[in-house]
């Protein structure tokens, strides 16, 4: 009944809510739109999930632990389900009847009560943000820096884990980034940023952040580690900066004592776009189970031509490896189609969520 006017609900509910609790609006971005598109597929996931009790819990304590950077508190959640229930009840009109109204008030009661034991099991463990200070830049070109920050309180985290981003330039404007180094002695991380068109906090990281600003950073989120391997022989795929993680879960195979077979292919556009092959060549030399190959798909050059996907056929089959699959979304699933339809097991193959990844659950 309300999916037609599910972009004017969000619109309403942000509405009603500044205006009933003024007092909550300074926790929000100025720009609201991808925060009411994240709202509302918050909501579409949590009404998929709902026969679902594992992963909806799954769902809504990541909701719970990812909101502590916002400054959420038990307080604000009934304040959200008023509005949000009068919200539904505007656009929902004569369908919102007591029973419907009673079940969606006991729905979100529930999943208040996930967030909130979430968001308070994880206070007792961990800080809700961690400053850090970038400590070192360089440039890669084609709009793509490496950032190295060192955060100022210990930040544990596993190789081929993302981390939300918030810059000074942007309150209250997090972006995801995966960090592309296992950990260090020295506690500091590296992100991959490639500025994108329209993308203020990816654009100030890298064309504005200095050594000596500081950011902040969310807590490490992310199931593509390597514990989830189950076969010796890996094959990690990355296409542009999804190479930070392949990165990170690489330097984790070495300090663990190396795999017998470590495959990488790497993919771009272009020669240009190929970043990270030098530093990647020189891994492997250090390191005997480890092979490279790269590839570009719109470029005539001496070496391997085609897609990420087209290669991965050539030089199957992979039905014996653990995948992992890093790098534009459009990539990684036409990647996923073509291991499987040449016999790669789907629970073999590993990628991080698109999009928002805290509004992903399996």
């Amino acid at each position: 009944m309300v999916e037609p006017f599910a972009g004017e609900i969000t619109v309403y509910f942000y509405a009603i809510l500044f205006a009933r609790y003024p007092e909550v609006r300074p926790m929000f971005p100025q720009g609201m739109d991808p925060q009411r598109d994240r709202l509302l597929r918050a909501l579409l996931r949590i009404v998929d999930l709902v026969d679902d009790p594992e992963n909806l819990v799954h769902f809504c304590g990541n909701l719970g632990r990812d909101h502590r950077k916002f400054g959420t508190l038990a307080a604000h959640f009934p304040a959200v389900g008023e509005c949000l229930l009068a919200s539904l009840a505007r656009y929902a009109g004569p369908a919102w009847t007591r029973e419907i109204a009673a079940a969606w008030t006991k729905a979100y009661g529930t999943i208040a009560q996930v967030m909130i034991s979430a968001a308070e099991e994880d206070e007792a463990v961990r800080p809700a943000v961690w400053p850090a200070t970038v400590v070192h830049r360089v440039s890669r070109g084609n709009g793509i820096a490496e950032i190295t920050v060192r955060p100022h309180i210990p930040y544990g985290y596993a190789a081929g884990q993302y981390v939300s981003v918030e810059t000074p330039w942007w309150p209250k404007r997090w972006r995801y980034y995966s960090v592309a180094n296992a950990p260090r002695e020295d506690g500091t991380l590296t992100f991959h940023v490639r500025a994108v068109d329209g993308g203020s906090v990816s654009n100030a990281l890298v064309h504005r952040a200095a050594v000596g600003d500081i950011i902040q950073l969310g807590p490490p989120m992310g199931d593509m580690v390597l514990d989830v391997a189950d076969h010796r022989e890996l094959l990690f795929v990355a296409g542009g900066t999804g190479l930070a993680p392949i990165r990170a879960l690489i330097e984790e195979v070495a300090r663990r004592g190396g795999h017998q077979q470590v495959h990488l292919f790497l993919g771009a556009r272009t020669g240009a776009e190929l970043y990270g092959v030098d530093d990647m060549l020189r891994m492997a030399q250090r390191h005997h189970w480890l092979t490279i190959k790269a590839a570009v798909s719109d470029e005539y050059i001496p070496g391997i031509r085609g897609s990420l996907p087209e290669v991965l056929a050539d030089f199957g089959p992979w039905y014996e490896h653990d995948v992992f699959l890093s790098g534009p979304a459009q990539m990684v699933v036409s990647a996923k189609e073509t291991l499987t339809l040449y016999g790669t097991p789907l629970d073999r193959i590993h990628h991080d969520p698109f999009e928002t990844p805290v509004l992903f659950t399996p």
